[in-house]
Formats: C-alpha cells, structure tokens, sequence
C-alpha cells in the first residue's frame, strides 16, 4: 500500500518529479499530486511539475485549471516545446482556438521535428477553417511518422473539409488498418459516409465506434446524424439520451440536441438548447450558427442574422454554412440586393462553393456563358471526391440553369441525375401512401359530419391552404396575407404534430368522444394563437395539411379551407425541378409523383362532396394568374374580411417566405408558368403515363 511522502523525508527536485510521475502512472494522483506540490513549494514556477499537474486537471475533466497550469509551465525560460504543444491542445479543446494556434505555432518553432506539435497545430487549424494550411501541417506529420494511425485519421478530416472525400477515405481506412480498434477513426469514417448518402454503413462505423469507446461523443453526434439523414429522429434522440448520460452539458451535445429538435419542430425546445450551448461556449461557432438556424425556423430574422453573423466572424468550421444561411435568410426576407451581396461574400471566402451557387439560383435569370454554370459542373466533374449533398445541389440547380438558357436535354440529364441520388437515401412506399388516403376517404362520411355537428373548440383564426407542392399555395398565402387583419405563418407542422399526438387518425376518429376533438382543436390554437400577433386570421399554408382537410371542421368548426389548385403537369413538373428542404419524398420519381398526384386528387375529390361550402374552397392557379383581382376579392370574400387594395400589391409584402417559392412571390403576376410543361413532354413520359395523360 502506497503511502503519502513524510515531511521528514528530503528529497532532490529530479528524484521527487520521478516519484510524482512514478504515482501518477501507477494511478496513485493523490500522492503524485503531493510530490508536485512539494516541488513548488521549494521553486515556485517549476515547469515539470506544472506540467504533471496540469495533465492530472486534464484527466479529471478541469480543463481551465490543466489550461492554468500549463500556461504556467510554458512561462519557464527552459520548457520544452512539447509542454507548448499540450496547452495548445488543451486550449483547442476549450474551444480557443486562436490561443490555440499561437502555442502550437510556438511548439513547432522551439522544436521542427516535435511530431505532435505540427499533429496539435493542423488540428487547431482545421477546426478553425484554415485547411490548407492544416493539410500542409498534418502531410509533414506523415512525412516524419508515416505509421501512426491518428495522423492519417486527423488528415482525412482535413481532407474531408477541403471536399476530397475519395483521398479522406483513403486515409481513415490507413489509420483503421494501422489500428483497427481506433475508435475516433471508425466515428470519422462514419460522417464521411454519412455525407456520401452510404448511412446504413455509416451507422455501423459509428455503432463500432462506440462499442470500442463508450464515452467518445463524436461516435454518438456521427450516429445522430446518420439517424436524422435517414429521417429516424427517434432513435437520434435516443442516442442523445445515450450520450447526455455522461456529457449532458457539451456544447456539441446540446447543439445536436437543438439540430433534431427543429428537425422535428419541436422549436421552443430546440431554441432553449441552442441558447444554453451558446451560452456554455461563447466562441464556438457551431453553436452561433445552429442558433441562427433555429431562430431562422422562429421567424426571429434580425435575431437569427446576427448569429450567422457571429458564427461566419468566429474561427471554426461553419463559416460557410453561416455566410450562406445568412445570404438565404436575407432572400426569404425579401431584401434581395443584400441577399445576392452575401452570397458574393460566401463566394469570395469559399471560392465555388456549392452551398452558395445553388442558393442563388434560383433568384437569378441565367445566360448562355454564366460562370456559375462552368463552376457547378466543375463540383460535379469531381464525382466522388464531393459531398453527396453539394452533387446533388449541383444537379438541381445546373436543371435550373439550362431550362434558363433553353437546353431542355441538359436540363433533364442533370433533374434526372438529381432525383436519382436523393431518392436513393430514403425508403418510400407510394402504394401504401395510396392505400392510407383511400382509408381516410372511407372513415370521412357524410353521417360521421352529422352525427358530430357541434363537435370541436370553435374558432375562425385558422385559414388553412392545402394541396400539392408547387400549385401556387405560396401565392395565395402571400395575396390573402397581404391584407392588414391577416398574418402568414408559412408552412407549420402544428396540425400533423397534433393529429399524430392523439394516435386516432383516422381509424379510431368515429368512434371519439366530442371531448376529444374540442382538445384536439385546443392544442392546435395553443401552438399557432401566438404567431397571429392579434390579427384575425393566420393562415397555416401546409400543403400536406390536405389529408386532414375532412378532420379540421371537426376539431376547430369555423376554420377555413382553401385548396389551391394548378395543371397536374405543370405541379409535378415544378415539384421534380426542387430540391426540398422538407420530407417531400413522393417527388423524386417521375412515376411515384403522378401515382401520388392520382391519390391526392382523388381525395380531394372526397373532401369536396362531404365539406360543407362554408369552410371550403378551392382555387386555381391560373385563374389567379389571369384575374388577379376578381380571384383576391373572392379569397378575402371568403375570410369574412372587407376588401383592402394591398391584397393586389402582394409582391410587396415583406414577411419572411421560407418555402421554394420564396422568389417568384416577390414578382407581380406573370403568366410564363401556364401550360409550361408541354415544352418538356418529350422529357416527362413516366410522370405522364403514371397521370394517364398523353403526350401532345
């Protein structure tokens, strides 16, 4: 049994460190720390037993005391370069990393062969978004130790970062070939599979990264975003759950738990975490941007600016996330001129960067010899070495740009190539999406609505705006919310988030007591009764409200409906040009998009013979088109609203628009989008045979 040294005893300065060291390796840090104590007490400012101390603070997670001594150690005229090279690490994992960067700097000067030092510098400069200067670093640590396993694994990290995915595999694969149970390697491994759209592989990378360490949070953050890829929120909020059970307050943690939250509009809740890691970790710049994102998704737009702001302005490895959500947020906003200036910033520090160019296609009019187009085939003559995400951004605006300039052949290969790649990263069953509708047409019947007359909490603040994507809800919504008693919501999950809280729809629908649909219509007002900000009508434009468009007058009697109409060619044609930021999956194949179309239709079908004209509409995106004012008196007619002439002058309506459409509401009417399809038929025959049309 090891016992604490006696003050009678006298010990030289070497044979007490070589004591302390010797406990702090037999694990005995009680009595390794009181060999270093006695140490500073005979000379104050020793650098070895500083330096023991501060990797003891380290070990039992007091990362501002290891930072402490360390910097302490590092002031002693004789350090070794390597005790720079560990406060340049333990500075990194504070998350300062410009102090960082400085120690590192300082460790590799003192010392051009300390392996570590240039390891410790290419991490802080990756993490701080200078990759080629960390890919420079991290190539000579390979030089000087070509087999240590973490030096491959930091420059595949690199690597990823500078979007060479191919030569990052390449060398996660070496690391995990020099060690096979390196866990940090297996996790890393798993985010760049992740974002070549190979999750079920990804998902077991990160799993063995886990068995192999349990308390490695990166394993657990990889494996969120494999499950949130595969739109699984559940089990990534289970593994959240796994891993806030030993790092609940890590800034990465709360940021993931954020991520998934909005993923799911659970936005109250997403922004109370996304606070707290801003507020734990005041310089990381993940935390600033995931804040933007979700005060984005809140409608809080100056607020969620600046932190894009603050996010693009802090060393880390978001600034091009944040400049282009920045640059889009001030598109959805209606400030087009500074929109355009930001993503030109975005450009100019991320110099073809995808993120960007696809963000700004769609609020341009391309030519013939526009740059951007050479840039974006540029990332796709790259092939894999890209992200899946940035291909297939690519695809879709390249699609964008050549139906611009008229090329419909290129246009389509790249669609073509687009809704390939997204519909391969999902699993999609459009027979039992039929089957379901068919089921919510049979329990909606005209004795069900007259047995439960009188049912539900009334109330005429709902305006809902249903129908398939693309079929002009955006501009209704932007006509109708353009009158003074009106306010736009936008696209809100409130309803589904209900519906699918009760667990009835839509078997057990006919056999619910009254008292249940007056909740149901209860909890929908409490969600949406804050966004009206005390006009009289909000108006939830959620498309795929329109399978709950026969349970609505039940639970909220009083609400209205309006179901906006277009050509089926024309919607479908518009749905499998975009790539959407929401579960559109329906829309990624031309024969899946008509088969859904058929089953919607045929729904609507339903909903127009039982709801009572009342709280039912439905208007047609072409006779918006071509009567603009007798189409908007009929629409504010139908709110219950008196006329008010801004309803005509929608497009100056400044309100934040975040759906695809956010670019053409800004312009007045025009009439190009009308019967546009048929210019493309030659393109479009499964869409076509599956909407039993033929082609002209």
């Amino acid at each position: 049994m090891s016992t604490p040294p006696s003050s009678q005893e006298t010990l030289s300065i070497p044979e007490a460190l070589s004591r302390a060291h010797a406990h702090w390796d037999a694990g005995q840090a009680d009595q390794a720390e009181q060999f270093c104590q006695r140490v500073l007490a005979v000379w104050p400012g020793q650098a070895d037993a500083l330096h023991l101390l501060g990797l003891m603070a380290h070990a039992y997670g007091n990362l501002d005391l290891s930072i402490s001594h360390l910097r302490q150690a590092c002031m002693a005229p004789r350090a070794p370069a390597i005790y720079s090279s560990n406060l340049a690490e333990m500075f990194r994992q504070k998350g300062l990393l410009a102090e960082g960067e400085e120690a590192a700097r300082r460790a590799v000067a003192m010392d051009p062969a300390l392996v570590s030092g240039w390891n410790n510098l290419g991490i802080l400069l990756q993490e701080a978004g200078k990759f080629a200067e960390s890919l420079e670093c991290l190539e000579r640590v390979i030089a000087l130790q070509p087999d240590w396993a973490e030096a491959h694994n930091n420059l595949a990290n690199t690597s990823r970062r500078l979007g060479r995915m191919d030569r990052a595999e390449q060398h996660y694969r070496q690391a995990l070939g020099l060690n096979p149970a390196y866990a940090e390697a297996h996790s890393n491994l798993a985010f760049l599979l992740s974002t070549q759209g190979r999750y079920d592989e990804a998902a077991v990378a990160a799993q063995r990264a886990i068995e192999l360490s349990p308390r490695l949070v990166d394993a657990y953050l990889n494996l969120v975003e494999v499950e949130i890829s595969r739109h699984r929120h559940d089990a990534a909020l289970r593994t959240l759950d796994m891993l806030g059970a030993f790092a609940p307050q890590h800034p990465a943690t709360l940021v993931a738990r954020a991520k998934v939250l909005k993923q799911i509009e659970r936005l109250d809740e997403a922004l109370a975490f996304a606070r707290q890691a801003v507020a734990i970790a005041p310089k990381s710049a993940e935390a600033h941007n995931t804040l933007g994102v979700v005060l984005q998704a809140l409608g809080q737009t100056d607020e969620a600016l600046d932190q894009f702001e603050q996010a693009a302005r802090l060393p880390g490895a978001v600034t091009e996330d944040a400049l282009v959500g920045r640059a889009t947020l001030l598109m959805e906003a209606g400030r087009k001129d500074e929109a355009l200036i930001a993503f030109e910033r975005a450009l100019e520090a991320f110099p073809g960067s995808v993120q960007a160019l696809a963000g700004r296609a769609d609020s341009r009019t391309f030519t013939p010899a526009d740059p951007d187009i050479a840039a974006l085939e540029a990332c796709l003559a790259d092939g894999e070495r890209r992200s899946l995400t940035d291909r297939m951004s690519a695809h879709f605006a390249l699609g964008k740009a050549y139906l611009d300039i008229q090329d419909p052949a290129r246009a389509f290969h790249h669609l073509d190539a687009g809704n390939r790649q997204k519909r391969a990263t999902f699993t999609y069953d459009g027979a039992a999406s039929g089957q379901w509708m068919e089921r919510i047409a049979e329990v909606f019947t005209p004795e069900l609505y007259a047995r439960l007359h009188g049912a539900g909490e009334p109330s005429e603040l709902p305006v809902f705006i249903v129908g398939m994507p693309r079929s002009g809800t955006t501009l209704i919504e932007q006509i109708v919310s353009s009158h003074p008693q009106v306010t736009g919501a936008g696209e809100l999950s409130a309803m589904r988030l209900v519906i699918e809280g009760s667990s009835l729809f839509p078997d057990r629908v006919p056999g619910m007591a009254v008292k249940d649909f007056t909740r149901l219509g209860q909890g929908y007002l409490s969600r949406v009764t804050p966004l009206a900000e005390g006009r009289a009508r909000l108006v939830d434009k959620m498309p795929g409200n329109f399978l709950y468009a026969g349970l609505i007058p039940l639970i909220l009697p009083g609400a209205r409906i309006i179901h906006a109409r277009r050509d089926p060619v024309d919607t479908c044609l518009s749905c499998y040009t975009k790539l959407f930021g929401g579960e559109q999956q329906f829309t990624y194949n031309q024969s899946e998009l008509g088969e859904f179309y058929r089953h919607y239709e045929r729904l609507m079908a339903h909903w127009r013979e039982v709801l009572a004209p009342g709280c039912f509409i439905e208007v047609d995106y072409e006779a918006v088109v071509d009567n603009l004012e007798g189409e908007a008196r009929r629409l504010v007619d139908f709110l219950g609203l008196p006329w008010d002439n801004a309803c005509l002058n929608f497009h100056d309506n400044r309100r934040v628009v975040r759906t695809a459409s956010f670019n053409q509401v800004r312009q007045p009417i025009y009439k190009t989008s009308k019967g546009r399809w048929q210019a493309y038929a030659g393109y479009l025959g499964p869409l076509l045979a599956a909407l039993g049309i033929d082609a002209p």
